[in-house]
């Protein structure tokens, strides 16, 4: 019999990171043939246009496959078992497989889908890795206290209900078997000590800590945790057990398209008022400035924006931008929208 192809699930919240360590991934791969199922929230396929277009050698467009049409979570029994036999259907199947999840799954189901036969026989879930972004949790984002949470429950019967984004951070951190603590560079030392104690009263079970910079994580960390997570999966508890399935209806994602962007930083200015103004968890897409050859890359998390050029604009490739914005469920559209385009 074959041995069983490993596979590693990266979970985390918008922005935490995940696309980086992936990438660093596959700069350090050395050989290893990995095939990447990417996954996100949202219209526009940037996630795996950042890989793509990383000019990383090896990295061909057929070993990237993109589920862009809801979370994993949701669409697991449309979309992720035709894709995983479409894998292992290959002459030469993968080394190990990189499952990149949305920003808002739920890992946990996601899991399950490996225990399912079709799967079991030829998969096994080698771990699952967390990417928390340090700077975010560190200012409280996504780490509620309960306490306060609850007393605000009590004065305001309309806040009967726990956060969903505290929810999701939790989910994805009770089913980790390795958290990468991110943009470690961005914390005091006592801040990472804070984290670290956060996390271990929020876990039930011990768990690796590894702190990152910009994702960059070796491979021998991420990859051999031979964890076998499908057979472990009611060590790992979820706020969503028992129900019939989960959806996001709490969050929402649209698209504003960009002309060409003559000034990059009245560009940033006008992101970074939206972003300050709306509730937004996240701006993520690409612009196009003339004159210049590359794509300018945009990445907008909490009030932090970067921007960076990636690779050159194809000879058949419009040279027209988009941004896409997720947030909680009520964003002003419009507004958002009037905002960025100035």
């Amino acid at each position: 019999m074959r041995p069983r192809i490993p596979a590693t699930v990266v979970t985390g919240f918008l922005g935490a990171g995940k696309t980086s360590l992936i990438r660093h991934l596959l700069e350090t791969a050395n050989g290893r043939r990995l095939a990447l199922i990417i996954n996100e929230f949202g219209d526009l396929g940037v996630d795996r246009g950042l890989i793509a277009g990383c000019g990383i050698a090896g990295c061909a467009d057929e070993d990237v496959i993109e589920l862009a049409n809801g979370c994993i979570c949701c669409t697991v029994a449309d979309d992720f078992l035709p894709t995983i036999e479409t894998l292992l259907a290959r002459r030469e199947p993968p080394d190990h497989i990189v499952v990149e999840t949305s920003g808002l799954a739920l890992p946990k189901p996601l899991v399950k889908a490996f225990a399912w036969p079709e799967v079991r026989s030829r998969v096994t879930v080698d771990g699952v890795v967390a990417v928390i972004d340090g700077a975010a949790v560190a200012e409280g984002r996504f780490a509620d206290d309960p306490e306060a949470v609850e007393a605000q429950r009590r004065a305001d019967p309309a806040l009967d209900h726990d956060n969903p984004l505290e929810e999701v951070y939790e989910d994805q951190l009770l089913a980790a078997d390795l958290i990468v603590l991110n943009k470690a560079d961005l914390l005091h030392p006592e801040g990472r000590r804070a984290i670290r104690r956060d996390l271990a009263a929020t876990l039930p079970r011990t768990v690796k800590v590894v702190e990152s910079v910009r994702g960059r994580v070796a491979p021998a960390v991420l990859l051999g945790l031979s964890a076998a997570v499908e057979d472990d999966i009611e060590n790992r508890p979820s706020h969503h057990d028992g129900e019939e399935e989960h959806d996001h209806d709490d969050f929402e994602s649209f698209t504003v398209p960009l002309p060409e962007v003559a000034d990059p930083e009245a560009l940033a200015r006008r992101l970074a008022t939206a972003l300050a103004a709306h509730d937004i968890l996240r701006l993520k897409g690409f612009a196009a400035v003339p004159g210049k050859e590359l794509r300018l890359v945009i990445q907008g998390v909490g009030r932090r924006l970067e921007r960076y050029f990636d690779r050159p604009w194809r000879p058949d490739e419009p040279r027209r931008g988009e941004i896409v914005v997720i947030g909680l469920s009520g964003l002003d559209r419009a507004a958002i929208a009037a905002a960025i385009a100035g």
